[in-house]
This record gives C-alpha cells, sequence and structure tokens, in this order.
C-alpha cells in the first residue's frame, strides 16, 4: 500500500512539474494600443495586465522588446493610417518593463512616421521603418542614437522583415503595392518587387526560404521566393489578409483575416488554408510564441488578444488589452 502512494505521488508530482513548465512561458507580452496610446505588460499565462504604460505621444501602433527583454521601444507613428494625411510622429518611446514607465526617447528631430520596430537577429541593432524619409533607420538600443540609414527606394515602407543571418530584409511598401529587397550590412536596395495595388504587412519564414505579403484588394497572399527574390506563388484566403507570422517548426503560415473577422491557418506543406478560426472583430497582428505553442492575434475593436492554442487548433482564451489593440511583441525573460 506504502509503495503505491509512493508511486501516486511521484505522478502527482509530475504532472505538476509539466503543467508548471508549460505556464512558465518564460516572457511578457507585449501589446501596443493606438487608441489609448498605451503599451500594455501582460502576464501570458494568466492574462493579466500588469501595467499600462502612457507613450506621451499621438500614438505608437508597433512594439519590440530589446535582445535581454528589459526594454520596450514603441515607435510614435501619428493620429492617421499609412497614406493618409495626420500627424507625423518623430520619436520612439523607450519603455523599462521591470519599472513600467518610459525611461528615454529617441528623436528624429522631424516627423518621419516611424513605424515597425525589428531586432536584427545577429547585431542586436534596432532597425525602424521611417516612411517620410522612405528609408529604414538604424539605431544603438543601448544609447538610442541614431547611427544609420538604409534606403528603400519607396514610398510607405510601413513593415519590415529581416532573414535569421541578419544579411537581407524585406519591407512592404503599403501605397505602391511593392517589396524592397536591401542588403542590411551595405546599407542599399537591392531590388524591387511588385506585389500588387496595395499591399500590407510582411512575414518572413524561419529557414528564409519564403516572404509573405498581404493583396488588400484581394483576398490572397503574395509567396516571395527568397532565392530569386520574386513572387513564385499566390495562396488564397477566404477574405482579405493583414498580419501574418510562421511558427518556429515552418508548418503553419497564421493569417489575420481582418474583413470577417477570422484567423487562417496555412499548410506551408500544401500553401493552402487549412484552418479558420473565429475571433473578436478586426484582427491585425499576429505574434509566435518562441516556443511555438501558441499564437497571438491583436483584435483592434475588442481591445482584446486572441491566443490560439497552435497544437489542438483552437482559439484557448481572449486577453484583455487596450483600445485599438495592434502591435505585439515578446519580451523574453529569465
Amino acid at each position: 500500500m506504502k509503495s503505491n502512494r509512493f508511486f501516486l505521488a511521484i505522478a502527482w508530482l509530475s504532472v505538476c512539474a509539466i503543467t508548471a513548465r508549460s505556464e512558465n512561458t518564460n516572457g511578457l507580452l507585449l501589446v501596443a494600443n493606438k487608441g489609448d496610446r498605451t503599451l500594455s505588460i501582460i502576464n501570458p499565462a494568466t492574462g493579466a495586465q500588469l501595467a499600462a504604460v502612457a507613450e506621451d505621444g499621438i500614438t505608437g501602433h508597433e512594439v519590440v522588446a530589446s535582445a535581454d527583454g528589459k526594454l520596450a521601444f514603441v515607435p510614435i507613428y501619428g493620429n492617421a493610417g499609412v497614406g493618409h494625411a495626420g500627424t507625423d510622429g518623430s520619436l520612439i518611446r523607450v519603455i523599462d518593463l521591470k519599472k513600467q514607465a518610459v525611461i528615454g526617447t529617441v528623436d528624429f528631430g522631424s516627423g518621419v512616421r516611424p513605424h515597425c520596430a525589428v531586432i536584427g537577429p545577429k547585431n542586436k541593432l534596432l532597425y525602424v521603418t521611417t516612411e517620410l524619409s522612405n528609408s529604414i533607420s538604424v539605431i544603438d538600443p543601448k544609447t538610442f542614437k541614431l547611427i544609420g540609414s538604409i534606403p528603400t527606394e519607396q514610398t510607405e515602407s510601413h513593415m519590415l522583415a529581416i532573414s535569421s543571418d541578419g544579411k537581407k530584409g524585406y519591407t512592404a511598401n503599403v501605397g505602391p503595392g511593392t517589396v524592397s529587397v536591401l542588403d542590411m550590412e551595405k546599407k542599399k536596395t537591392r531590388k524591387i518587387i511588385p506585389i500588387c495595388q496595395t499591399t500590407q504587412r510582411i512575414s518572413i519564414s524561419p529557414d528564409d526560404k519564403w516572404v509573405f505579403t498581404a493583396d488588400q484588394t484581394k483576398p490572397q497572399i503574395a509567396v516571395i521566393d527568397t532565392a530569386k527574390d520574386e513572387v513564385v506563388k499566390w495562396i488564397e484566403l477566404p477574405g482579405n489578409g493583414y498580419g501574418t507570422a510562421v511558427t518556429p517548426d515552418g508548418r503553419w503560415l497564421v493569417v489575420a483575416l481582418n474583413t470577417i473577422n477570422k484567423v487562417g491557418l496555412v499548410d506551408l506543406q500544401t500553401m493552402k488554408i487549412a484552418h479558420v478560426l473565429d475571433v473578436p472583430k478586426s484582427p491585425q497582428e499576429v505574434l509566435i510564441r518562441p516556443d511555438g505553442l501558441f499564437a497571438y492575434v491583436s483584435c483592434d475593436a475588442s481591445k482584446q488578444v486572441a491566443v490560439i492554442d497552435l497544437k489542438n487548433i483552437r482559439v484557448e482564451k481572449l486577453i484583455t488589452a487596450g483600445k485599438g489593440a495592434d502591435g505585439l511583441a515578446w519580451a523574453a525573460t529569465k
């Protein structure tokens, strides 16, 4: 009898340990709230909002965390959508995630509409799309100083994806409907790829073979072969796509279908939609958790983030963020 109790106790402890490991996400979920002009800092395991930090600007659309997970960088874009008249942001707010406060500012000195921020996978520099200067600005994330610029040779360079070796970059240029291929080391444009009348958002597969960007005039996604830097295929969607992200294993392309309030999972073996899930109104951006188990999808109109279980293919829960929830980032913690 004692032996049975011993083994039952061990089994119970093992289950608890597995559960603890699955809930230990080793990170914070960051959400840029356009309407509230705040950055939500969220515990992804519980869904609790730890803080909503005021950006003191009009307004931040995107966010990225520093490589060490201690800081968040929020470009202050302005009060209008891309291509529309409005204020022209000139700042990036630097937020200390432990202090939950703004502790610094990057000042461009003039209105450039800074938007998408990406940390270089190798050099850990901060790259930010600066639309009104038709460029990517390069910033030292330690000194908050501008140290370089990469021309895109296109207007409205809105979003940026960088290859895993840090050598190539791709920008989605909204109004021109193109993608700029960038040499990140030589700081020059290598090629302009025509896509469609209007394109939005961009992502790259973990193996660097494919780049994806969504047509805003038709329900389809362009697939760019990075060996050729050409569009080689179109993925048909049930509704217009917006934000996309690829799982670490390269199996799924997760797509926000913002015109029909759904999220699609594209099987990258077949390049076809395999699953469609209902989410709250106006899904925007997609973030895949580093372990590949969950996708987070910001839902602008609902002030929520949908948490998608990628193993069981279901919406696990909804996390409350702020008004106009849009940009997402993962701040890795130890």
